[in-house]
């Protein structure tokens, strides 16, 4: 299964999908806010949305696994 990760360490700010949403390449799935910016992270990969292992407000790291895709 294709993740989306946070490429930037910082606080998720919005999840712009739900459980169940198809998505494709490019399209933003969450918005994260490091050091007063908000910097959206997109897909790399058309599919749909199996799980979002994170919740708003939540740090994270660059890396985390944010959203699962199926």
């Amino acid at each position: 299964m294709p993740d989306v990760e946070a490429h930037i360490t910082g606080t998720v700010w919005k999840i712009e999908v739900a459980v169940g949403d198809t998505i494709e390449e490019g399209d933003t799935v969450v918005i994260l806010e490091s050091m007063k910016m908000e910097m959206p992270v997109e897909a790399e990969d058309s599919g749909v949305v199996a799980e979002i292992v994170c919740v708003e407000g939540q740090a994270v790291s660059e890396g985390d696994v944010l959203v699962i895709l199926a």
